[in-house]
């Protein structure tokens, strides 16, 4: 197995589409480009952010095969996760075979499993499929938590060395750290807003989704929080605080869709059931975007540890 050091900023990407739905390769290789060169630690297609739930299997395996082409010194890690083990186990397979260098795993959806049941799901992927992987629990789009104690056990397994933290619940993110520091086993923010409260517990960094916006700003905040300067990485969080909230005001991601449409070439489509950001945000996010595009952040602000 390859080694990830899950230190820093990993942007969860989103999938780009043509007016007729179709996957923009261009532009999403062309947003791999631009984070790598943004000094990200990472990039993580087809995760929620990036649409998975609204594409094929083919399209997964061909997105991560099209991020993997277009970076050249950062881990690409796909997300594979599924509401049931077999096709969970299936996306991750074929994800390995394309290169991906780690895995990111939401928790089964809908199906509301038990917490062994959690630990059977990702220990049958995790004993076939020899990567780094990441446990993902965001109890709102799943309807189940993942607790502390299933988390634990989990962080035992070799293959198991990330957790993404999106449940809000800071006691409980602070326990997990707690009880598996004696693991090859890293914390992630899953939610912007608590990304600095998260280091300041022990999380080593954040699978983002502000981080395709403002990728350097973010880098920043999160360099300077695992380096101890919070100082500075209060002052970029409360300039970030805004987007954070705005790209939240609709469900994840119809909103970051707009800003990255503001922001590139990008075209603010999205697969159905979603739809584009109302009316009424899209002038609120656009001043936002405006607002910290008279900010500049310095190429050293923006390191991020590796």
């Amino acid at each position: 197995m390859t080694d990830i050091d899950f230190t820093g900023v990993f942007p969860a990407m989103t999938t780009p589409f043509h007016d007729d739905e179709r996957i923009d390769f261009d532009q999403l290789q062309a947003d791999a480009r631009r984070l790598e060169r943004a000094g990200v630690d990472g990039l993580v297609p087809v995760g929620s952010t990036g649409e998975s739930a609204t594409l094929t299997h083919d399209e997964h395996v061909e997105v991560v095969e099209a991020v993997i082409e277009a970076v050249s010194d950062v881990p690409v890690i796909a997300g594979t996760g599924s509401n049931n083990t077999r096709e969970a186990l299936e996306l991750s397979e074929r994800a390995a075979d394309a290169g991906a260098d780690g895995l990111l795993l939401i928790s089964p959806y809908y199906n509301k499993p038990e917490q062994r049941g959690l630990v059977e799901h990702y220990r049958t992927i995790a004993d076939a499929v020899d990567l780094p992987q990441i446990v993902y629990n965001v109890p709102s789009r799943t309807g189940r938590n993942i607790e502390p104690d299933t988390a634990v056990e989990l962080a035992a397994h070799e293959n198991i060395t990330g957790y993404k933290a999106a449940s809000g619940d800071l006691g409980q993110i602070g326990e997990v750290v707690e009880r598996t520091q004696g693991e090859d086993f890293s914390v992630l923010s899953g939610d912007d807003a608590l990304t600095l409260p998260m280091i300041s517990v022990g999380a080593t960094g954040t699978i983002s989704v502000a981080g395709n916006v403002e990728p350097e700003r973010t880098c920043a905040m999160v360099g300077a929080a695992l380096d101890g300067d919070y100082e500075r990485a209060r002052a970029l969080h409360h300039e970030l605080g805004d987007l954070f909230r705005t790209l939240f005001v609709e469900t994840n991601p119809i909103p970051v869709t707009e800003a990255m449409a503001i922001r590139t070439d990008a075209a603010p489509v999205l697969r159905p059931p979603l739809t584009r950001l109302s009316e009424e945000y899209r002038e609120e996010l656009a001043a936002v975007l405006e607002g910290l595009e008279d900010e500049t952040v310095t190429e050293a602000d923006a390191a991020s540890p590796r």
